[in-house]
């Protein structure tokens, strides 16, 4: 499947947050354009071009391609509540990035991975799509062969310090059993700096 390859921190410093899970991220020191003016060369952005950087973030964020990003906005804005809730409550509870979430993958990349090569299990049964939505109520495990991978066990050690969303519950960590308690919310991803609105007014035109 295709996907960015591209210089990631060239984003990070171009959107002026780190959208990469590197600590190191050169974003967090300078939230800025690359280019010998710094920070005053940026120029002023129009209502579109505001709106398309918002866009650009969250399908970075996530790692989606456009085509994959525009059905979730489809999808949100054809549900009943908030549309911008509605698309986070969607991307949060991709499998993928609930294995992140949780503490299990340092990466999103990394979470991908996993899910794609066959070692997650949902409720039991094996899972390989990253994209697969989970419920409240479903139970997620690994497979006993990913549990002595070396990563695995390191973020097991880890998992204590690991902020954790509150509707996420690590039941266990021997063997790993994480169960989806709740729906996601809007505040899951405040510390990131995206706006929901200015994604579904930017698809809206």
């Amino acid at each position: 499947m295709a996907r960015y390859l591209g210089p990631k921190h060239t984003l990070c410093r171009k959107f002026g947050i780190k959208l990469c899970d590197s600590p190191k991220c050169p974003a967090i020191r300078r939230p800025y354009k690359h280019g010998q003016h710094g920070p005053k060369g940026t120029s002023r952005t129009s209502e579109y071009g505001t709106q398309l950087a918002e866009k650009q973030k969250a399908r970075m964020l996530y790692g989606l391609l456009e085509r994959q990003f525009r059905n979730y906005v489809k999808k949100a804005t054809g549900q009943t509540g908030n549309s911008g809730e509605n698309l986070i409550k969607l991307l949060e509870r991709r499998l993928d990035n609930i294995m992140y979430r949780a503490g299990i993958a340092q990466t999103r990349r990394m979470a991908r991975q996993l899910v794609s090569h066959g070692h997650v299990r949902v409720n039991g049964k094996k899972v390989s799509i990253p994209s697969y939505i989970c419920r409240a109520g479903e139970t997620i495990q690994l497979k006993p062969r990913a549990e002595n991978m070396g990563f695995i066990k390191d973020a097991k050690k880890g998992l204590s310090k690991k902020i954790i969303p509150s509707w996420i519950h690590i039941a266990s960590s021997e063997p790993i059993t994480i169960e989806i308690t709740g729906d996601p919310s809007e505040t899951d991803v405040l510390g990131v700096g995206i706006n929901t609105s200015l994604i579904i007014e930017f698809y809206s035109r």
